[in-house]
Formats: structure tokens, C-alpha cells, sequence
């Protein structure tokens, strides 16, 4: 048998290494870490971006906070097209345009709660996310009643917390997979553009009710999807309710169902 000598040089280095190793794990459970700490850390829960769809069925949303200037000619739009969308609107903006959101109820599109007063929710505690959450359901409630509650993070931002919050609530964080960016005033082509070129079964789109140029583009944009076979729908007729899993992507895909 052979024997094998370290040298001292190699042993000093094996040495340091562990000293590393033991102070970064006393460090961590001085901050009431532990290694199930760390790898929980790892898990990082998604909202749903889309949705694993064998047919051609997407659902577009538009976004409320700011202004309501095209927001009629948005719903004159629809109605031609005989289509139904979500709206997700910020809780102020219920107070300041009731008429609005009156409208956007009687001509029968869904209504999600994109928070109160529009903050980056990740930076608030649970009690005042539920505080965001429920004020402009109560509001929302009024015009419309709640049956699947969506939500949308101002400015996309989410963490676990969040939709840890919007879970225990009964709800649904929704994102998107397909952005406008509309937001952007580019021009009604580059919108087109955008869209067509990126939509696939089981996308959500993402617009803002208050763009100058979403009006131009969604005529066009309904029917060149409609005439590649789509299917425009509320996300709430998109999603899955239960019995599914998240990919990487943020891809809700429905378990397989055995009779």
C-alpha cells in the first residue's frame, strides 16, 4: 500500500479552505441560517407569464394607473372585434375615473387589481401588501363582482412574499410573456410588430390603456392573430385554476389528470 504525503504547503491551503467553510456556517447560523436556509433561499416562486396551451387561445390585458383618454376608444375597439379582455386597474385610478371603470364592467371585460397606490410591492411587509390588495378589490368589487382574483405587480416587480400574499388571499399574480412596450410611443407599426411577431398559444399581452399609439396598432394587431387562428380571451378563461406546475419560465402547465 502506498502512502501519501501532503505537502505543507498543500496542508496550509486545506487548512485556510476549512476555516472558510466552518466560519461562513457559524456566520450563517448566528443570522438563524442553516443549510436548509441557504437551499430554501434557492426556491424562487413565479407568477404566471403564460399559460402551455395546445390551441391557439391567448388573452391580451391592458394596464390602468395614469390617464383615460383612449381608454373608451379601447372598448369601442373591442366591442367591434367581439372580444373579450382583462383590465387590471390601479385603485386610485378606480376613485378618479369611475365612469370608466363603470364602462369597462357593463361591456363585460374582466377586471384585476393591479394594486392601490402603485408601488413597488416587493418592498412592502404582508400587512401592507394585503392592505394594497384588498382596498381595490373592495373598489373593484363595486362595479364588477370578483370571480377569480388576478393580480399584476406595478412595474413587474414580485418577490415570494407577494405571491405568497396574492395566494393566501386566493388569488393569482399574473405577468406576461408578450410586452407592448407600447408604453414606449414608439409608433403603432413597432407595436404591431412587437406583438405578432412574439404572440404563441397560451401568451398574455401586455398593454397600457393610456399609450398614444395602442389604439392605432390593436385593430391591426386582433386581426392579424385572428387570421393566423387565435383565440382572444379573458386570462381568467386562460389560466389554470389547480392541478398544475410552474416552469423555469413562469409557464403555468396543467398536471396530467388520471380518470
Amino acid at each position: 500500500m502506498k502512502v501519501y504525503f501532503l505537502s505543507k504547503k498543500t496542508m496550509v491551503i486545506i487548512a485556510a479552505i476549512l476555516v472558510v467553510i466552518i466560519l461562513s456556517l457559524v456566520f450563517m447560523t448566528s443570522k438563524g441560517e442553516g443549510l436548509a436556509s441557504v437551499f430554501n433561499a434557492q426556491e424562487k416562486l413565479l407568477p404566471i407569464y403564460s399559460v402551455d396551451k395546445e390551441d391557439k387561445t391567448i388573452a391580451i390585458s391592458f394596464d390602468a394607473a395614469w390617464g383615460d383618454e383612449f381608454t373608451q376608444e379601447i372598448l369601442d375597439i373591442l366591442k367591434k372585434e367581439d372580444i373579450k379582455t382583462t383590465f387590471f386597474l390601479v385603485g386610485m385610478w378606480v376613485d378618479k375615473y369611475p365612469e370608466q371603470v363603470q364602462a369597462i364592467a357593463d361591456a363585460g371585460h374582466e377586471i384585476g387589481n393591479h394594486s392601490s397606490s402603485h408601488p413597488d410591492m416587493t418592498k412592502l411587509d404582508k400587512n401592507k401588501m394585503k392592505e394594497e390588495l384588498n382596498s381595490t378589490n373592495e373598489k373593484i368589487s363595486k362595479y364588477k363582482e370578483l370571480d377569480t382574483f388576478l393580480f399584476r405587480p406595478p412595474f413587474g416587480a414580485y418577490n415570494n412574499d407577494l405571491i405568497k400574499t396574492v395566494e393566501e388571499l386566493g388569488g393569482y399574480t399574473i405577468q406576461w410573456d408578450v410586452d407592448s412596450l407600447d408604453w414606449k410611443n414608439e409608433g403603432a407599426e413597432q407595436i404591431v410588430n412587437r406583438v405578432v411577431s412574439n404572440v404563441k398559444p397560451g401568451s398574455i399581452v401586455l398593454f397600457h390603456n393610456n399609450a398614444e399609439y395602442t389604439t392605432q396598432a390593436l385593430p391591426t394587431i386582433i386581426k392579424e392573430l385572428k387570421d393566423q387562428g387565435y383565440t382572444i380571451v379573458p386570462i381568467s378563461e386562460l389560466i389554470y385554476k389547480e392541478n398544475y406546475t410552474m416552469d423555469h419560465t413562469g409557464k403555468q402547465i396543467q398536471n396530467n389528470v388520471k380518470n
